[in-house]
């Protein structure tokens, strides 16, 4: 049975305690909330790209205070992780009237919550958007329409999740969700070189996603440049010699990793140039990267390249650390999903999008990830009446 799930805030001290108000948030399936404490605001209630302060960011608490207990609730759904995944799994159980709980990360793997897609500048290949949109726009667009549903999305990181019990135990700092089913849509982040200007051209000439960013007016009839030695730097610089002037494959090794139908490919394009045992020294240029410094790692001759574009194609680290070994992870730490499907390991636990994707890592496919994994989540549940 559905109930109203309310979050007590504080509102100021009477005699060692803390006065305190319910406020509601939204609704939760199940038993509803069985104990709410008095806890500090939290950024569970602002978009996560203007968080808001606490309304006692400045109150000075006793070092021997008693620490504040957790607020605990029971949900069909929970998800933890955000994107376009999350938000359509969100978005599907919402309207299924599963009252889903959404988790969505507090800068979690240092990535602002919606994930990858927050840092790119333009998505000019989701449907919907003839014009395109930028990548925190859409974002934005996605949690604004779980909520209208009928989400409830908190704005915190999990920090335990416990699948070998029955429900599910899923924990933040403040809250403790006890949850019949788990969506995981945490993602994986694009592993990107420290070298000099590579923050500062990030999204400005530098990019983790050929396929994603290639297009854009800004890398066409210039020379390009790709960083890897494996098959996705492989298929980055085939896509990629679509719209550049050239592309320069910069690789640390003599050798490539790469399958030999893929390296073939490759070195039979006019337009790729390999570059071997080579290395980034730093990224120049002025509103957007200009120029690559790289070095012969063998004989340590420093060149400089004319570029207007450089791609990591390094490879990813899905999110799944705080997994604790609990699902099956492939040799690359995805989470190994049935064929066809995003049931996991452990029944009644799902995954959708990057996660559990190693191949195509579009906001497109991880949003079909997301529906599958919502009603497969459904079905799990309705088998259970």
């Amino acid at each position: 049975m559905a109930c109203v799930l309310n979050r007590v805030v504080m509102v100021g001290r009477r005699g060692g305690g803390f006065l305190s108000k319910a406020v509601t948030t939204g609704t939760i399936g199940m038993n509803s909330a069985r104990h709410i404490a008095s806890t500090p605001t939290t950024a569970s209630d602002s978009s996560p790209f203007g968080k808001g302060l606490g309304i006692l960011s400045n109150l000075k608490v006793s070092e021997k205070a008693a620490p504040v207990p957790l607020i605990e609730s029971e949900a069909d759904v929970v998800i933890v992780g955000s994107g376009p995944a999350g938000h359509t799994a969100a978005i599907y159980t919402a309207r299924a009237q599963l009252h889903p709980i959404m988790f969505e990360g507090d800068l979690a793997n240092g990535v602002a919550a919606g994930g990858q897609l927050t840092t790119t500048t333009d998505v000019e290949n989701y449907p919907g958007f003839p014009d395109g949109i930028s990548g925190p726009d859409i974002c934005e667009t996605f949690r604004q329409q779980s909520l209208n549903c009928g989400a409830t999305i908190h704005t915190e990181t999990v920090t335990r999740l416990d699948l070998q019990t029955q429900p599910f135990e899923v924990q933040t700092k403040s809250r403790l969700v006890r949850a019949a089913t788990v969506i995981i849509a945490t993602g994986a982040v694009a592993r990107r070189l420290d070298h000099a200007g590579a923050t500062e051209f990030w999204q400005r000439g530098i990019s983790a996603c050929a396929v994603c960013d290639g297009a854009a007016p800004i890398f066409r009839n210039v020379p390009l440049a790709v960083i890897g030695g494996g098959d996705t730097a492989m298929e980055e610089a085939l896509f990629l010699s679509r719209y550049g002037s050239k592309v320069y494959v910069l690789h640390r090794r003599d050798t490539l990793r790469a399958s030999k139908v893929m390296q073939d490919r490759a070195a039979r394009h006019p337009k790729i140039e390999f570059l071997f045992n080579t290395e980034v020294v730093s990224a120049q240029g002025g509103s957007v990267i200009e120029s690559l410094a790289v070095r012969n790692n063998q004989t340590g001759d420093e060149t400089t390249l004319k570029i207007g574009g450089l791609f990591y194609a390094i490879g990813h680290d899905p999110a799944t650390a705080f997994l604790n070994g609990q699902l099956d992870l492939t040799a690359d730490g995805y989470v190994v999903t049935e064929s066809g499907r995003t049931s996991t390991s452990v029944p009644g636990v799902f995954a959708a999008g990057d996660v559990q994707d190693h191949e195509w890592r579009q906001a497109v496919t991880a949003a079909g990830s997301g529906c599958m994994a919502a009603l497969e989540a459904e079905r799990f549940l309705a088998a259970k009446l």
